[in-house]
């Protein structure tokens, strides 16, 4: 995982060079590189990651472009890995609602949401 966290990194200062902090590529290369960071264990790391990709999106696309929307549930799904229970919990209702305004409330990852943020809370309340 060390290797792919390396490639990431260093396709992400040369996106960052040739086409520059806000292109789609360069944000897709940062989301990329925070999964990965994640999936190393590096949760910590990786929730400052997507947490500043998100400001990044939010400024760039806008709050309810779906890849912010993407972003946020990848850092609600981290925050909820990582012990975070309630604050998970309130990234995903809050997502919840916007999904439910921007992309219905059937669209697959609406749903996903909601299935996501009703097992948090089951998980929260059999403790």
């Amino acid at each position: 995982m060390d290797e792919a966290i390396t490639a990431y990194e260093q396709l992400l200062a040369d996106r960052t060079r040739v086409l520059g902090p806000d292109d789609p590529q360069t944000l897709l290369t940062r989301n990329n590189l925070a999964g990965s960071l994640a999936r190393s264990g590096q949760a910590d790391e990786a929730i400052t990651a997507y947490e500043k990709l998100l400001a990044d999106k939010r400024k760039v696309l806008g709050p309810d472009d779906r890849q912010t929307l993407f972003t946020r549930s990848n850092l609600a799904w981290l925050l909820g890995r990582s012990g975070r229970a309630a604050e998970a919990i309130m990234a995903f209702a809050q997502l919840l609602a916007d999904q439910r305004r921007v992309l219905g409330p059937d669209a697959p990852q609406t749903l996903t949401t909601l299935n996501n943020l009703d097992w948090l809370e089951q998980r929260q309340s059999d403790r």
